[in-house]
C-alpha cells in the first residue's frame, strides 16, 4: 500500500530566488534589529521624565532667550513628547515593515523604501549605524537576479 499519497507535491524550488534570499537575509535582519531597537529607545524616551539637574542649566542661563525656553518647556510637555517622537516611529515602523517584506522577498517597493529610508540618517534607525545594512541593502536590490526574485 502506497502511503505517499496523502503528501502535499514539493514547491518547485528556485535557485536564483533562494540565492537573492539569502544576500539579503544579514542586511534584512540588521534593518529589523535597528528598527526595533529604536522603535523601543523612542517609546521609553517617550515617557521617561528629564532630569532637573539637567534643565538648571539651560533655564538659569540669561543668555537664552525666552523663546527657545518655551520651546522646549513644550517640547518637554507629554503632548510636545509625543509630536516630536511620532515621526521616529513611524519612520523605525516602515523601517521594520519593508525589512520584513525584504527578507521574505514579498514587495521590491517595500525593500527600496526601507533600505532608502535606512541610509537618512534623521529618518532611519540607529542614525548612522543604519547606512551600513542601508547600502548593502540598496547595493543587492539593485541587482537583476534579485529584482527577478521578487517578481
Amino acid at each position: 500500500m502506497d502511503e505517499t499519497h496523502d503528501i502535499p507535491p514539493a514547491p518547485d524550488f528556485n535557485p536564483s530566488r533562494a540565492k537573492a534570499a539569502q544576500d539579503l537575509s544579514v542586511p534584512s535582519i540588521l534593518m529589523l534589529v535597528m528598527a526595533g531597537l529604536t522603535f523601543l529607545y523612542l517609546l521609553v524616551s517617550m515617557v521617561t521624565p528629564t532630569s532637573s539637574a539637567q534643565l538648571e542649566n539651560f533655564f538659569d542661563n540669561p543668555d537664552m532667550p525666552q523663546q527657545w525656553k518655551d520651546i522646549v518647556t513644550w517640547m518637554l510637555s507629554p503632548m510636545g513628547r509625543v509630536v516630536t517622537t511620532a515621526p521616529g516611529l513611524v519612520l523605525n515602523g516602515l523601517v521594520a515593515f519593508g525589512g520584513w517584506k525584504m527578507k521574505n522577498l514579498q514587495s521590491y517597493g517595500w525593500a527600496m523604501t526601507a533600505a532608502i529610508l535606512c541610509c537618512i540618517p534623521c529618518c532611519g534607525p540607529c542614525s548612522c549605524l543604519s547606512l551600513v545594512p542601508g547600502i548593502w541593502s540598496l547595493i543587492v536590490l539593485n541587482r537583476p537576479d534579485v529584482k527577478a526574485a521578487f517578481h
